[in-house]
């Protein structure tokens, strides 16, 4: 299912064959939580932007419209017309987020709907049931994030516990890929490492999943507030002890510089809500850093906002109509915004892609690093 075509230092470049379609790593999933872009953009959009693969939630989902509903549709990609892989997370980044409506339990989560109040509870077959009725290409194992930094005790404990997780998702997705009624009978799963920010926490974690020889893995329970560097020390402790033939995934990361360090070490696999929602306020990527199109000196700027940009908001429209967009509360300001951004984030990957087929990844690096992640 995946393969190194080339290396360049620690930098894979990889191939990623699924059920739905063929990744090309490194990639940066966009991230559809409703099974929808925040600002307007379509499965169709995607496609326009060079979107290789979509991620939703399982949790979000679950509530509204429910999954059951979703499956008698004929699961997410029927639902979205998205035709590519999707990646479902599996609800448990929600037992850091939601942390003042649940309660964790040795068999799982019980949660308080944030919409209606509702009771519901998620445990590791709850959640590959649910996932499975989304019929997504990967599933993500139900585990918990734990926040930055955590007391050292709890932090072992709930990697314990979610080490049982993941024998339990393991084993449900196992029976519900061979019921004859299931819509993916060939859905994939991804176990998930955690252990705060303790070194020696987080290898022994990843050495023990590994020994389950899952479909991908990922690093989970970063980017929720602790600096970069200590995100950084933790990614180069894990990578190592990751499996060298899987996918390797940093959740919920993060800025052009952080997956151009994070390729460095050895990632394939990158998701985050930031370029989309930053979109939404104005704050967007250039080739030259980030510009704010909400200050005033864009007001008669008539240049597009990344003069070496392909997108289609950048071939049709001036910094100072989108800066018009925005004061005057239309909505249109946000569809162009979030085009632009993703567009940005799928051809940065692109680029590294190439970079690191070519031999110049270093070189790659060391100039757009810090350069993409500067505020002008």
């Amino acid at each position: 299912m995946f393969r190194i075509l080339k290396k360049d230092g620690n930098a894979r470049r990889g191939e990623f064959k699924t059920v739905h379609g063929t990744v090309q790593t490194p990639a940066f999933q966009n991230v559809a939580t409703c099974a929808a872009i925040k600002g307007a953009l379509s499965a169709f959009d995607l496609k326009d932007i060079g979107c290789q693969q979509m991620l939703c939630n399982t949790y979000h989902l679950h509530v509204r419209p429910g999954d059951v509903l979703i499956r008698e549709l004929g699961g997410l990609r029927e639902f979205t017309g998205w035709d590519g892989p999707i990646l479902t997370d599996s609800g448990g980044f929600q037992v850091f987020s939601l942390a003042p409506l649940r309660k964790i339990r040795e068999e799982g989560v019980y949660f308080s709907s944030h919409v209606d109040g509702r009771h519901i509870f998620m445990g590791p077959e709850e959640s590959m049931r649910i996932q499975s009725n989304l019929a997504s290409t990967i599933a993500m194992a139900f585990d918990e994030c734990v926040k930055n930094p955590a007391e050292p005790e709890y932090a072992k404990k709930s990697c314990e516990r979610t080490v049982r997780w993941l024998y339990r998702c393991r084993d449900e997705l196992l029976r519900l890929n061979s019921l004859p009624d299931t819509i993916n009978k060939k859905q994939m799963l991804f176990g998930i490492n955690q252990g705060s920010t303790y070194e020696g926490l987080r290898i022994e974690n990843m050495q023990r999943i590994a020994e389950l020889d899952l479909d991908g893995y990922a690093i989970g329970g970063l980017a929720v507030g602790e600096p970069k560097e200590e995100m950084y020390r933790i990614i180069a402790a894990v990578a190592p002890y990751m499996p060298q033939d899987k996918p390797r995934y940093l959740m919920g990361v993060g800025t052009p510089g952080n997956m151009l360090e994070a390729v460095s070490m050895g990632i394939d696999y990158f998701d985050c809500v930031m370029p989309s929602r930053n979109a939404r306020h104005g704050h967007l990527f250039t080739t030259e850093g980030i510009i704010n199109l909400n200050n005033a000196k864009y007001e008669r700027d008539t240049r597009p906002i990344d003069e070496q940009c392909g997108c289609p908001t950048c071939k049709r429209h001036s910094r100072a109509y989108i800066r018009h967009l925005f004061k005057a509360g239309e909505m249109l300001a946000m569809r162009l915004c979030v085009t632009h951004n993703l567009y940005f984030y799928n051809t940065l990957m692109k680029k590294i892609r190439d970079s690191i087929d070519e031999g110049r990844f270093t070189e790659f690096r060391e100039k757009y690093a810090d350069l993409l992640d500067t505020r002008i």
